[in-house]
């Protein structure tokens, strides 16, 4: 066996004395100039997000306004300087430079509220801060599962079981529709991995980028993410898959390992925003701080209180967009910070713990609560000895509740699709309700170990009752977002036993899609439909016939 140790937060308690710092974070006052309207949300959010906000009222509002490209240019113009991203919901802007003039002058731009210098030159002595553990074998299927699944999962069985997630995959929810962004160090050579091959093939990979040095490539980057990105998606039956192995993916590097500053909450804010405006519905971040390579930057305790950091500002608006933002607690149990990271302490960021398959808790598991008393973490996953994919492309073990977080994450994400008339908080209070210790939580597991089972069943028993009430509609056949995208969800009410069968046309009748489905009487369905591959706008025919009789709708692009 051969150790290979991943420092993803870095710590260096030294005096950085008199650094020059080359990297700052200016603060605007407003958004004037903007060429942007909130009454023509097309030119800066997508039509999915658009739709996203509508089906659950989710106003669309200043902060979903760019950054003034006016005050953009005159801060790029005021000397040596280079923009390097900005956040539209902080509404600031990350800058490079060195030329202290350049600063001085922008300070005294009327537009500029606050400047303040985030990061210096990276250090290559930084020290690691957290340790996690691979080990990598060339282990086979080494579990058999007990009960008959869908999915061949091999290893991945013990830690999907532990939160009966083949239930959700057995009904054929498996992630498909659902849209994660991944925030994390770098994807090393996941290009080149025979267990991403079913996501390069069916097209699952949609956008890659690099926000710390703004480029689209991430391959050659840290490995983190990459095996991160394996719990989630891999697919080797007989020996290896993911908790969501139909999802799509956004890869996003916002973590540089060579340092450790402020600048990578930045970096993260500037991801997540990018996610959220191109239709992203989940977050799946394995990234975290506290500590930074020049200590005037160190958070305390009292900062996890879900309103100090930035990158925990920079979650819960996601949150409050409409995403599910899902991130690890920290490894910092057995240190004597001891407590959670941010931006594990969000208010509505579904922060995970780790345990083994057996249900004990990791010793490295940071705890809670947040510093003001709420319960963090909120639940947990298999974060010790989890089975995940190593940079040879075999199955290996690896220990931290990096990842934990992408085990329950792609799960979170099957249930969403099971239940897409559900908001991103109405899917996280299920499944911490689902939790083992839901009636009684603690500092380490929180809620406890969710049950994908139970998460169900209380989402569908309120969806009965909704169904009841006529607070959801019950047409026989209805499809969102309507404007369409390159996907959407048919909604059908069950009224005989049969086939549904659907086609999608174009005004002059060409096929574009031929669907049918096995339904049942008195049954509710949603049936993602992606991968469209539309280009441009326009109108469609959706035409549907099962055993009551035929219909049509009319789509838009």
């Amino acid at each position: 066996m051969k150790a290979i140790f991943l420092a993803i937060l870095l710590q260096g308690f030294f005096a950085i004395g008199q650094a020059q710092y080359t990297r700052h974070i200016i603060e605007l006052t407003d958004k004037k100039g903007t060429v942007h309207s909130l009454s023509n949300p097309q030119t800066f959010l997508s039509t999915e997000t658009i739709a996203r906000r509508k089906q659950f009222n989710i106003a669309i509002d200043s902060t979903d306004l760019p950054v003034s490209k006016v005050y953009l240019d005159s801060i790029a113009k005021a000397g040596k300087v280079e923009i390097l991203n900005s956040s539209k919901w902080l509404n600031q802007v990350l800058i490079k430079t060195s030329d202290q003039a350049a600063l001085n002058k922008i300070s005294q731009f009327p537009f500029v509220k606050k400047r303040f210098p985030i990061a210096n030159r990276p250090n290559a002595n930084s020290e690691e801060k957290f340790i996690e553990t691979i080990t990598e074998t060339n282990l086979k299927q080494t579990v058999a599962s007990t009960k008959a699944t869908t999915l061949n999962y091999g290893n991945s069985i013990k830690q999907v079981n532990i939160h009966e997630g083949e239930f959700l995959h057995n009904k054929g929810f498996q992630g498909n529709g659902i849209k994660i962004a991944v925030l994390d160090a770098g994807f090393f050579k996941y290009q080149n991995i025979a267990a991403f091959d079913s996501l390069k093939i069916n097209g699952q990979l949609k956008m890659t980028w690099d926000f710390v040095d703004n480029n689209a490539s991430v391959n050659e980057d840290d490995a983190h993410g990459m095996q991160c990105l394996s719990i989630l998606a891999a697919n080797l039956p007989g020996a290896f898959v993911g908790t969501a192995p139909a999802s799509s993916y956004y890869l996003f590097r916002t973590e540089d390992v060579a340092s450790e500053f402020p600048v990578e909450e930045q970096n993260w804010l500037a991801a997540a925003e990018r996610a959220d405006s191109i239709g992203v519905q989940m977050i799946s971040s394995s990234l975290g701080y506290n500590t930074f390579d020049d200590a005037s930057f160190n958070y305390t305790y009292a900062d996890m209180n879900g309103k100090k950091t930035m990158i925990t500002r920079g979650a819960t608006m996601a949150s409050n967009k409409g995403m599910i933002v899902m991130n690890s607690a920290g490894n910092s149990g057995s240190s004597a910070w001891k407590y959670l990271i941010a931006p594990a302490d969000g208010i509505d960021v579904l922060a995970v713990g780790a345990v083994n398959s057996f249900k004990q808790i990791a010793p490295f598991s940071s705890y809670g609560p947040s510093s003001d008393n709420r319960v963090k973490p909120d639940i947990a996953s298999v974060g010790w000895n989890t089975f995940l994919i190593s940079t040879n492309g075999t199955v290996a073990q690896g220990n931290g509740t990096s990842f934990s977080n992408p085990n329950i994450a792609g799960l979170v994400a099957c249930l969403w699709q099971a239940f897409p008339e559900f908001s991103n908080k109405e899917i996280i209070a299920a499944v911490r309700k689902s939790g083992d210790r839901y009636s009684n939580p603690d500092v380490r597991t929180g809620y406890g170990i969710p049950n994908m089972r139970l998460a169900y069943e209380m989402l569908e028993k309120e969806r009965n009752s909704r169904k009841a009430k006529g607070i959801l509609k019950t047409d026989r056949l209805r499809i969102y977002p309507n404007p369409m995208t390159d996907q959407f969800t048919i909604v059908y009410n069950g009224k005989t036993n049969g086939k549904l069968l659907v086609q999608l046309l174009s005004m002059d009748g060409k096929m574009i899609r031929n669907l049918s489905y096995d339904v049942l009487e008195n049954e509710y369905y949603f049936f993602n439909v992606n991968g469209l591959g539309i280009q441009g706008s326009g109108q469609y025919i959706l035409s549907y016939k099962d055993g009551i009789g035929a219909g049509t709708l009319r789509i838009m692009k």
